[in-house]
């Protein structure tokens, strides 16, 4: 059965986050003129989707079905591809600490710092994994600047999923219609200033939108 409630930017809503690979609590980002939700921002990971039709743990297979038909037909192939973990072995500085057999204290907490600032799984295109960002100096005999592409990955997620809570922020926000408005046309203008970097994501929802989108 349809939800009878009307919704508006700000608003609380459950709905099944990719991210989370559960139901979560979500706020509203945006909602058409009938009130249904079209954009939501998880409250516990912070990553902002494409609303699914509401909770999915625990449905009936029909009503799973549902939730599916509600996705943008795009998003159906996402499960099967692996985010970039948000920490890897690589980045280690003390021999393994373990507080049981597949939980290790030191990458444990590298990613609940890495959660709480603001990274969130997301997956890369696949030509991407294991390469490298080389910075090269355009003066002879200066040394190149190199970098894991996982590590700028990360970086450049972080700063989407901050825009993407900024401009929730704004639309929730008690502001005049036109300070909002203002705001939001300069938070698109960095997104479409980063839209350079879609070609690092595997997923079109997980991309950068300017203020071309919908």
């Amino acid at each position: 059965m349809a939800d009878p409630r009307r919704y508006r930017a700000g608003g609380s809503v459950e709905d099944y986050c990719r991210a989370c690979k559960t139901d979560r609590m979500h706020t509203v980002v945006a909602a058409d003129g009938d009130g249904r939700p079209i954009r939501v921002s998880c409250g516990y990971c912070r990553s902002e989707h494409n609303y699914r039709g509401g909770p999915r743990v625990g449905d009936a297979p029909a009503a799973h079905g549902r939730a599916e038909q509600a996705r943008p037909l795009h998003t159906a192939a996402k499960t099967s591809r692996d985010a970039f973990p948000i920490v890897s072995e690589r980045e280690r500085t003390a021999p393994p600490m373990a507080i049981d057999r597949e939980t290790d204290i030191e990458l444990l907490l590298r990613r609940i710092i890495r959660e709480e600032t603001g990274i969130t799984p997301v997956a890369p295109a696949d030509k991407w994994r294991g390469g490298s960002l080389v910075l090269k100096p355009g003066t002879p005999g200066l040394q190149e600047k190199s970098w894991p592409i996982e590590t700028f990955f990360h970086k450049v997620v972080m700063l989407r999923n901050r825009l993407r809570t900024l401009e929730q922020q704004v639309n929730a926000a008690e502001l005049p219609d036109d300070m909002k408005v203002k705001l939001q046309s300069y938070i698109s203008g960095c997104y479409g200033s980063l839209t350079s970097f879609n070609v690092l994501f595997a997923d079109e929802d997980d991309q950068f939108k300017g203020s071309g989108a919908d």
